[in-house]
């Protein structure tokens, strides 16, 4: 498992294979073509229903509206959180 917690507070924990998904790929490749739909996929396929409905709650606003600009800002910090666990937690080659 990643584990980790955003600077905002969100605390996560994914599965290790969480980003070997080919769909996410493709996603986060549409999010690159300026595709808005695709930043819902990805939090989708990377987090999973359940953590991304405690992502929106977490940065849902007092109007119940969940910013876009947030919502990206704290994929971007869990994506790096994970790629560096990941990094840490494989074995090197002996």
């Amino acid at each position: 498992m990643i584990t980790g917690t955003t600077k905002s507070g969100f605390a996560f924990s994914l599965p290790e294979d969480a980003a070997d998904n080919m769909e996410l790929v493709d996603a986060l490749a549409d999010s690159m073509d300026d595709d808005p739909m695709a930043v819902s996929r990805v939090c989708r396929l990377f987090l999973g229903k359940e953590t991304r409905q405690k992502l929106y709650d977490h940065l849902r606003t007092e109007s119940g509206r969940v910013p876009v600009a947030a919502l990206v800002s704290e994929l971007k910090e869990i994506f790096d959180a994970f790629g560096k666990q990941g990094k840490n937690s494989s074995s090197s080659p002996g």
